[in-house]
């Protein structure tokens, strides 16, 4: 009796596996309908388009825009008083909103860095004029960096303006 149930379950299980195996391989997929034919069609927003051509034209835009190079910041601040650096800061954005601040964290110090430069009489001749609006009580120093700097428009274009 006990050889009878072995030998049928032994059956019912091959029977399953064997059906299992015949169902999936009888399956089309429609990558295996795109390889008998030879076609593919993709279907696709038109927005993408004018979004890849967007988005290239502001990567152009972005690599010309700003270079990096040698050339010199005003370190202005070395302090471990966050508020104190926090109201330079804002004072220098006011006064100079055309230039660049830039503020690091070194334990345990916040250092304020001042402008990109390209020239070291340029950077002296702002940091005489920060020392004589008083922003900083401090000592200011010029340091050598590396900058961003900017390509002049009238180079880029070609003409002389």
């Amino acid at each position: 009796m006990i050889f009878d149930k072995q030998h049928s379950m032994k059956q019912i299980f091959s029977l399953i596996g064997i059906g299992f195996c015949l169902s999936t391989a009888a399956q089309t997929t429609p990558a295996d309908s795109a390889r008998s034919t030879g076609k593919v069609t993709v279907i696709k927003d038109s927005r993408l388009d004018e979004l890849a051509k967007k988005e290239a034209s502001f990567n152009e835009v972005m690599n010309m825009s700003a270079k990096s190079g040698k050339g010199y910041r005003l370190m202005v601040l070395s302090t471990n008083d966050r508020p104190v650096a926090m109201k330079v800061r804002a004072q220098l954005l006011q006064n100079y909103p055309d230039q660049k601040i830039y503020m690091m964290y070194q334990p345990p110090n916040i250092k304020l860095k001042f402008g990109d430069f390209v020239e070291k009489a340029e950077a002296e001749n702002m940091r005489n004029e920060i020392l004589k609006s008083k922003i900083v009580t401090g000592n200011i120093y010029v340091v050598a960096d590396k900058i961003e700097i900017k390509p002049d428009k009238n180079k880029d274009t070609g003409t002389d303006k």
